[in-house]
């Protein structure tokens, strides 16, 4: 498939372009496919892209028996791609999604995994910062209304409002900032996927292994002030000792605008790496 498109596969609202092998982004709370925009024309020149709207954000209903949070959107997304035909695809998630890649790694055979802040590795102060900013967000959106809206259109309100999100607010414009915050506002599985996430953890005593066959790379920005780069990262590679563990310097949360072209580079080296070993001797 050569032509960007945004369609609808039965429920799901996806953003699909490029050709290649499938590579399949997967957003975190409260996001929609659209914060892999900075990334995907590029990756789009080598790979068939595929952005998904989790069931309850963006674009995709809240579809029946879909358990919000990274387990159930884990096995809900299995049982998608094998009805999609996608297979073995290469899988890249953020925050959530990154925790729904990772545990989508333990059961379905993919190419490789590539994620960046993933959740799981915070304890309870960390995870009561990151659910209090995002609700911060969503009713400063719900109750500011105008006041809100139009303070996203200026550079000050842009830093307040998602600078614990993004590394670089004033960089979008007015209008991705109301839509990234309206749609955080809007995702109605937010509750149930926040709430999931009270019992979910990954640690070392949990199968952290990676498979030889799925090369994994854990990335994250030096300035993640949502889920903390510090401890957090450093909890990570406990965990998973045997994943390539990469710092995006500067980036945050997010960080594909932050730096799309090292964002990109990422991906494309986890792939590269799946790409060697599939090769033959």
């Amino acid at each position: 498939m050569d032509a960007s498109t945004q369609e609808t596969q039965g429920q799901v609202t996806i953003r699909r372009s490029g050709s290649g092998e499938p590579l399949v982004l997967i957003h975190g709370l409260g996001g929609r496919w659209q914060h892999f925009e900075p990334v995907i024309d590029d990756l789009a020149r080598d790979f068939d892209v595929i952005a998904v709207d989790l069931p309850g954000f963006g674009e995709t209903p809240l579809l029946q028996g879909v358990r919000p949070g990274p387990k159930g959107y884990s096995a809900w997304l299995a049982g998608w791609l094998a009805e999609e035909g996608i297979q073995r695809p290469h899988i890249v998630g953020n925050s959530m999604g990154g925790a729904i890649a990772l545990e989508l790694a333990r059961t379905t055979e993919l190419s490789s995994v590539t994620v960046f802040s993933p959740a799981g590795f915070y304890r309870m102060p960390g995870l009561m910062w990151s659910g209090g900013v995002l609700m911060t967000m969503r009713l400063a959106y719900r109750l500011g209304g105008p006041i809100t809206r139009a303070a996203l259109g200026t550079a000050t309100g842009r830093r307040a409002m998602l600078g614990a999100v993004v590394a670089h607010p004033t960089q979008m414009t007015s209008a991705d900032a109301r839509d990234t915050v309206k749609a955080l506002a809007s995702g109605k599985a937010f509750a149930p996927a926040r709430n999931s996430h009270l019992t979910y953890r990954i640690s070392a005593a949990e199968n952290g292994a990676v498979s030889a066959h799925a090369p994994t790379t854990i990335t994250w920005g030096t300035g993640d002030r949502l889920l903390i780069y510090r401890t957090q990262s450093r909890r990570a590679r406990a965990a998973y000792p045997a994943a390539r563990h990469v710092d995006l310097e500067g980036c945050g949360h997010v960080p594909f605008g932050d730096d799309p072209t090292a964002c990109a580079r990422v991906i494309r080296e986890t792939a590269a790496e799946a790409s060697s070993l599939a090769a033959p001797e």
